[in-house]
Formats: structure tokens, sequence, C-alpha cells
């Protein structure tokens, strides 16, 4: 109460003490919070800019909601006040700050926010300094309303740079002018893309190459806080660059400046360079001039003291690597693993399996190398990698014999580890034939060989070795005797471990009781795995988090992989990540293509963007949209389309009248798409027979993320177009625009129906009208294969009836399209001409519109 007291007093030593004590010991739910709040109110609107210093920095210092809820309103006014002192300003400035960090929801934006903006004209630097910090915060927010502030830093910024270190006696810190508010400014300009106004850009451009060159210049002082506050511009100078990454010559520029670092006897810069350089490395333009430091980070990794720096530098060897280089980073990763310090080591090994798999040219450096990496660092070696040589070793037929003889090799080590025999087991119970022709490793020997492992390891990688005996049963019949006394001994049949005991039981019980043919079916070679996103990968990502530097690259996924990781198998034998594809380069970072400002060119099946130039146009469709939208129409998950920048994947589910879609918009660079808005857009008449319901997206896509969508989907009634989906947003300044059709056709709501062959000829002699029948005879335009035409009925949504048209060859189906106002069954009957290459296609329905619709969307698919 006495400090409460002391707040009215006149005086301003006496009022200082009392606002200090309730600053530090008041407690903001105290019952004295409303006196306080009063004296406060009382010294805010005194016009004395002594007492109004000390009742804003209280309000700062408690930062309380309810300071927030009595205050935010007044001090946005006092902030912008004509008549308001400097010290005043920048006062309010900061303690505004505090209070949209406590309590965003309550600082009203008003007509203040433009006016707040202008303060970064103002004469005081230090009101430009506290100014720059709040107006920072609020634009990382809402970078619409503060977007003015752009150019006006940008000349505030090209003053201080281009100043004489006397110009700001008070603000020059050991001969560097305005260091802080140089780096809060730069920080600020990061919130945006790079200026559009041609005049802006080329100012910026100018103080950014200003700074690169007095960094080149000598020191004008020996001290440690000249050269501190000097780097501190630079580095700051260095993101921005970065951050536009639209300046090839002031990127290499940047990339050179760093080089230099690379060896600074102060540790703290050593790091800082490697930090920003794997940046660097991510951008098409200067990831050849980071490169050339190649010798100078290995030898960081070898001779740096710092274990910090040597992750740094581990990330930067990894964010540097393409095809050119690959070999040459991966041994010495490799060698860098048997010293590493037990912390890193697991995220190294992530690295190393994941860069002998993107760059793999010839398989069998891969499997050394993976081989190599459990020899050296086994206890790290995660079941995601050696799962992933597993996969890769199956898809790849080349690459079999050549990986059963090398683990074979490497077993015949005296201390193996329990990884190896892990991928041993498996790849010789898969591929164990292809070595057998030769007498040192005969089925015998590799029995042997295996089996003298198996009293070493643990349970799960026991009853993997089961597995693989019972497989050398089936390859090698002339070891079926011995397996049979290992599994029929006492320690397998009578093992503690359940799982070890039904193996041995049940295996022992198969190589008895089945005849060759049988064994033969049932233990044939693992099928190829479908592709889908590397778990490798996906576990690196957990490891460190989506928005790391080194993984925006990793984002860029393959053309081939599904975006969601999707089901969509891979042909066998082939595996996206081993196929070098055009796109498949995306992930080399060296090789990703420049994007271009205008359409950029078609290459093979990448659909091309189409460019507009203004904002509230739609885009015509994209080419090759309607090739994709037909590819759909059988078929509810994959990629619908794909170009240098953006790839969208659709994943969905249809019962009766209801659907639900999953659109996701994958960001394929390593820049943010900003104000990302997807539009759906129906014609009147799709409109009132079809309800489409989609969840917001947020507007910001970070480079090498991924935002999902969901569509709720109803059908009203029967419809025969389609919703087109538009997409808009900015990329590095320019406004991209794109247009394709959304694959939601009349099909999805069918239910299919099964029929008795009587059933179905008495409905079809019903639905005789000749409104009720469309027919179609059309020339094939795939090769006229059973098998698939009869997955495209399934995946159609009719049920295929077997054996119910007289005729075999041809194909019958039924099924009910479901609407919320009606039920429409539908028959068709599909005849093919293998002579001719023809089809005739035959639909009847209860409605001429859906008889039409159902026979032009199946009629492309043949």
């Amino acid at each position: 109460m006495e400090a409460v007291n002391l707040l009215s007093s006149n005086r301003y030593t006496e009022k200082q003490i009392g606002y200090l004590f309730i600053s530090v010991l008041v407690n903001s739910n105290s019952e004295l919070i409303r006196l306080i709040n009063n004296a406060v109110k009382n010294d805010l609107a005194s016009r004395n800019p002594s007492f109004m210093g000390l009742a804003l920095h209280c309000i700062a210092n408690v930062g309380s909601r309810e300071m927030a809820e009595a205050f935010a309103a007044d001090v946005p006014r006092i902030l912008v006040a004509g008549d308001t002192m400097d010290s005043v300003k920048q006062s309010a400035a900061l303690c505004l700050l505090r209070l949209y960090r406590t309590s965003p929801d309550l600082v009203p934006m008003g007509d203040w926010t433009s006016r707040v903006v202008h303060l970064l004209n103002d004469q005081h630097l230090g009101v430009v300094t506290a100014a720059t910090s709040l107006i920072t915060t609020l634009a990382q927010k809402n970078p619409e309303e503060f977007k003015t502030s752009v150019s006006l830093a940008v000349s505030r910024l090209s003053r201080i740079v281009t100043s004489a270190s006397t110009d700001l006696q008070d603000y020059t810190y050991y001969f560097v002018p305005a260091p802080w508010l140089s780096v809060k400014l730069l920080r600020l300009l990061q919130c945006y893309p790079p200026p559009e106004d041609p005049a802006v850009r080329g100012r910026l451009t100018e103080c950014l190459e200003t700074i690169l060159n007095k960094a080149q210049e000598p020191p004008k002082s020996k001290k440690v806080q000249h050269s501190n506050a000097k780097n501190a511009v630079l580095f700051e100078a260095i993101s921005l660059i970065i951050h536009h990454d639209s300046e090839p010559n002031l990127l290499v520029r940047a990339c050179n400046q760093l080089g230099q670092f690379l060896q600074h006897r102060e540790t703290n810069l050593r790091y800082l360079a490697l930090e920003s350089m794997c940046t660097l490395a991510s951008s098409e333009f200067s990831h050849e001039a980071v490169k050339t430091h190649i010798e100078t980070v290995i030898n960081a990794l070898k001779t740096e003291r710092d274990v910090s720096v040597r992750q740094r530098a581990v990330d930067l060897l990894y964010a540097m690597c393409d095809r050119s280089n690959a070999q040459q980073i991966v041994a010495e990763m490799l060698s860098y693993l048997e010293t590493a310090d037990y912390s890193i080591r697991e995220e190294i090994v992530l690295k190393v399996a994941i860069l002998a798999e993107k760059y793999a040219v010839d398989y069998t450096w891969y499997v050394d190398t993976i081989l190599n990496l459990i020899r050296i660092a086994g206890d790290y070696v995660s079941e995601e990698v050696w799962y992933r040589v597993i996969q890769i070793v199956i898809n790849r037929d080349d690459v079999q014999g050549y990986a059963a003889k090398t683990v074979f090799e490497a077993l015949q080590a005296p201390a193996c580890h329990e990884n190896l025999v892990k991928v041993g087991g498996y790849i010789l119970g898969e591929f164990g034939n292809l070595i057998a022709g030769d007498p040192r490793s005969s089925p015998l020997i590799q029995f042997d060989l295996l089996h003298s492992k198996f009293h070493l390891c643990g349970a799960p990688t026991r009853a993997l070795l089961l597995s693989t005996y019972i497989k050398f049963v089936n390859l090698f019949p002339e070891v079926k005797t011995t397996i049979q006394d290992v599994l029929r001994s006492d320690s397998q049949l009578r093992n503690a471990d359940v799982e070890l005991q039904q193996r041995a039981v049940e295996y022992l019980r198969l190589s008895t009781v089945a005849s060759t043919d049988i064994l033969a079916t049932v233990l044939e070679e693992m099928p190829p795995f479908p592709e889908r996103e590397s778990s490798i990968l996906a576990k690196l990502k957990k490891k460190k988090g989506p928005s790391t530097v080194t993984d925006l690259e990793e984002a860029k996924r393959e053309r081939g992989s599904d975006i969601n990781g999707g089901p969509e198998p891979a042909p066998a034998g082939t595996s996206a990540a081993s196929t070098p594809s055009p796109s498949a380069d995306l992930l080399g970072l060296g090789a990703a293509p420049p994007v271009p400002a205008g359409p950029p060119p078609s290459s093979g099946g990448l659909l091309v963007d189409v460019f507009s130039d203004s904002p509230s146009a739609v885009a015509p469709l994209a080419p090759g949209s309607e090739d994709n939208f037909a590819r759909f129409v059988c078929k509810n998950n994959g990629v619908l389309f794909e170009n240098q920048l953006l790839q969208i994947g659709l994943k969905s589910e249809f019962r009766q009248n209801l659907g639900r879609m999953f659109i996701f918009y994958g960001n394929k660079t390593s820049t943010q798409f900003l104000h990302f808005t997807p539009t759906l857009i129906c014609s009147d008449d799709l409109q009132a027979s079809l309800s489409l319901q989609t969840k917001p997206v947020d507007p910001t896509v970070d480079g090498g993320a991924q935002v999902q969508q969901a569509v709720n989907i109803e059908c009203v009634s029967d419809f025969a177009e389609a919703p087109v989906l538009n997409i808009q947003f900015r990329y590095g300044g320019t406004f991209q625009n794109v247009s394709v059709k959304l694959p939601i056709t009349l099909n999805k709501f069918f239910q299919p129906t099964e029929m008795a062959s009587q059933d179905f000829f008495q409905r079809w002699k019903q639905l005789s009208s000749p409104q009720q029948e469309v027919q179609s005879i059309f020339r094939a335009k795939h090769p006229m294969d059973t098998e698939i035409t009869k997955a495209k009925i399934i995946g159609f949504g009719s049920a295929l009836l077997e054996e119910v048209d007289p005729n075999p060859a041809n194909f019958v189906g039924a099924g009910i399209i479901h609407t919320k106002t009606t039920q429409i069954g539908c028959l068709l009957r599909l005849e093919p001409n293998l002579q001719a290459q023809m089809y005739r296609l035959t639909l009847r329905t209860s409605k001429e519109s859906v008889s039409q619709r159902l026979c032009e969307l199946l009629s492309e698919q043949f």
C-alpha cells in the first residue's frame, strides 16, 4: 500500500521507487492492481515525459493480461501522437511490443498501424530502432497491413550503410554505424519477398553489395567488439540474400564471403558460416559456388575441436552433395563415423544412407556403402536403414547377385553386428541361390555360416533366421534334412519365446507335409515393394524437425512417389528412387532446374504451369489436365498435377451419395509460397447438383512443406461437368495461377450390385426404351488386356458380374448411382472385338442423362 501511495507523489524519486517496487514485487493478480492502474492512467495523461516513461516501463515490466486490457488502446495513441517526446515514443513502442507478444488478441489494429510505419523515417534513431522491433513482430502476423514498411526500411538502411561513421555519432559502435538498427531493418525485410518496385529493389541490392564490400575491407579496429558488430550486420545481410533467393550475383558473393570464415580462428564464426552455407547450398544459383569449398569443409570435419561445429560441417556436406561428388562425400562421412561423437552418430548414419540411395548410379556401390555403415556403426543403424537396403535389393534385379555375394563375404567376419546378420539372413534367404553354384558358397556353407551366428542374436533376429532356413528348404533340397534337424531340436520346439516356438513347429510341419510345388508357391520370392517416400528420410525429418534447412531439399519429392506416401505400387523391378528420371534430379541440389519467370518448358509427364498477370483472373486449364482427369475416373488416389513448383495429390473415398476428398499441396521449392489461395469453381448448373464444402488452407506454405485441405462432397442430383480447382500464390515475387479439373465424377457415387444371370437380363429388358439406352462404338486406345479391363470396370464403381453374358469375352456390370434425391439403377455391357481392335459399350439406366454421362466417362478408359 505504501508503494501504491508513492505512485501518486509529485516527486520523481518517490514515484520511481514506487514503480520499481511494483514492477518487481507485485503479483499481477493482486487486489491492488486496480489502484495501480489508476495511478498509471494519471501518469500517462500527465504529459510529463519522465512520469509517462515510468508508467510505460511499469506496464511493460508487469505485462499482464489486466494491464493489456487497461492500456492496449492508450499506448498506440501516445506512440503516434505528434507532440510526444522522442524518449516517450521509444518506451511506448517497446511497451506496445511487450503487450502484443503477451496478449495479441487485446491489441486493437486501427488507423495507428499506418502511422507507426512512418516512424521508420523519424529523425531520432532510438525511436526508429524501437519502432523497427515493433513493426517486425506485427508484420510477421499481418504482412499485408505493414507492406509499406519495405520501401521505408530500404531507404533508412541505405542511409545508414552509405553514411560515414562520423554522421551517426551517437549510434556508431566501434566504427560500425548503427549495427543494431541495421540488423533489425534486415530482419524486417525478411518478412517479405523481394520488393517489386525496380527502384526500391535496385537500392536494396546496392545496400547489400556495400555491406559485402565493407566485409572485405581491412578492420578499422583490432577489438572484438568491432568485428562482432560488423559481422552481425554481414550475417543478417546474407540471411536476407538467401531469403530472397533471386540475385545470383549476390548469392555467389555471399558464398565466397562465408568461405573465408570457414577457417577463421573464431569458433562462433566458423559455426555461423557453415550454418549459412547449408542454406545457400539449397539455392540453384549458389549451389555450385558452395561446392568449391568441399575440401575446406572436409578438413573442418577432421580437425575441428568443437562438436557442434563438426555437426554443422556434416549438415553442409549433406546439403552440398550431388551426383558429381556423392562418392567422395559419402566416403568422408563414413571415415569420420569411426571417430564421431556418439551424440551425432545416428544422424550421420541416416544421412549417409539417404545420400547413398539418392545418388547411386551404380547400385553395387550402394550395397557396399550400407554394409560398411553397418560394420562401422551397427548400433546406430536404425531398422529403417536396413529395411531400405532390402527394399532396394528386392526391387532391382541387377544388384541381387552382387548383394548376396557381398553379405556372404561380410558374414565371414568373426564379430558381426546383429543388423548385418538380419540383412544377410534376409538377402541369402531370397537370393542365396544366385551364389550357390560357387563351391565356396554352397548351400550347406551358407546355412552353416548363418547358423553359427544364431546363438549370438536376439529373438527377433532368430525369428528372421528361422524364416531364412525354411526358404533354404525350398531353394536347396540337399540341406532339407540338416534344417529339419535344427527345427526339430528341443531348443526350438520347446523355446520359451512363443514366436520362435510357433515358427519352429509350423516350419517343420510345412517342410514335411507340403509337396515341392506347394512349398515353392508358399515360399516364392518376395514381390517388389511399392515405392513410397523413403522411410529413412521420414526418420531424419522426425529427428531434426520439418523446418531444418537441410531437409528443405528432401521435401522436393520424386515424381514417382505419391504425395502422401501413397498406395500406388511401382511396376515390378523398378523403384522411383533408382530410376533417374528428368524430375528425379529435383532431389539433386545442383541439378535442380532454375525456375523461369515465364511458362516453363514441358518435359515428359510434367504438366505446365499457366502464369497469368492479374490475380483476379482464373487461369485456363493447365495443358494435360484433361488426360490426368481421365486417369482418376477409375481411381481415387494419386498425383493430380505437378510442375517445377507445385505438386497436387489426392486421396478420396465415397459412400452412397457422400464423399470426402483430401487435397495435398506440396511446395517443391525451398522458398515460401505466400497468399496461397486454392478455390473450387462450379458452374451454376453444377452448384445445384453437387454440394462442396472446403476447409480453409494456411496462406503460407513453407519451402518443402505440404498442406492438406479437406473437401466434403454431397451429390444432390446427377451431373455432367466437373468442378475446377484454381490455385493462386506468390513465389519469389512472381504471381502464379494454376487451374486443373477436379476428378469428382458421377460414377464416384456408384454402389456395386451383385445380380444373377436371370435377374440381370430381366432388368435389361425392362430398360429397353430408346431414351434409357446409350451405345458407343470406339477404337481401343490401350492394349486390350482382360485383367486391366476388369480392374477398370471395378474401379469405375460397378460390380463385375462373372458368367452372366453368354459370350465369355464380354464384360457385364451392375450398380446403383446414389444421389440425395433419387437412386438410379445402371447396367453396362462391354463387348471387345480383338480382331478389329474395337469396343462396343452399352449402358442402360432409368435416366437418359445418367446413361449418357456414364457412357462418356467409361468409353474414355479403354
